[in-house]
């Protein structure tokens, strides 16, 4: 039989680990509609760019194939990686993406939203029936647009890079993907990576 104290603690990490994954919802984010600074969706090769290697457990700040700065110990979503199918679904997607907003007041210390759902995702749910055509294309025309794709189809949105803010950094620490699709970092590297992220900045997530 559990214990009063082993019951107690363990209530404690379940209560905690709810309100950690609640950290990629829509509730309390800020969006930034703004264009990127070409408008077409291009990114300059010679910008450092974001690598989260989900194999290495690693976040690396890249400038071509050189690696400027790695964050290790990451938490993704609480159904792995892979490719996301619909919203709800606690994965954090593969692929290539923008960062298309940055929220400095997130109750996560700082959120830097991605553009997903991406053209691939998009392409792959028409083809698929978990979207309609005019749900595509208003997918399609963000990007080509340099804006952010909508946020509120069936594949889901409010996917991005962001700290444990307030919530429990022991519940990081212990390794496990708590969050909701989301790439989370403690509140030291989110902070140590913002100065490196812009709006239209390429993500690459493998």
């Amino acid at each position: 039989m559990m214990s009063m104290e082993n019951r107690s603690a363990r209530i404690i990490l379940i209560a905690g680990l709810a309100w950690l994954a609640s950290a990629c919802a829509p509730t309390g984010v800020v969006t930034n509609d703004s264009t990127l600074a070409d408008g077409t969706g291009g990114y300059p090769p010679h910008q450092p760019w974001l690598l989260v290697d989900t194999k290495q457990d690693t976040l690396m700040v890249m400038r071509g194939d050189q690696k400027l700065k790695a964050f290790p110990h990451l938490a993704l979503g609480s159904s792995g990686v892979g490719i996301k199918y619909r919203r709800g679904d606690n994965k954090t997607p593969l692929g290539v993406f923008r960062v298309g907003w940055i929220n400095e007041y997130s109750r996560f210390k700082t959120f830097i939203g991605l553009d997903y759902p991406n053209i691939d995702y998009a392409q792959r749910a028409l083809r698929e029936h978990r979207i309609d055509t005019l749900t595509y294309e208003r997918i399609r025309e963000a990007w080509v647009s340099g804006y952010t794709p909508p946020q509120d189809t069936p594949l889901g949105g409010q996917i991005g890079i962001h700290g444990v803010g307030r919530g429990d950094p022991a519940i990081h620490r212990a390794g496990i993907n708590w969050t909701s699709g989301c790439v989370a970092l403690d509140n030291q590297q989110i902070a140590a990576l913002r100065p490196w992220v812009k709006v239209g900045m390429r993500v690459e997530i493998r």
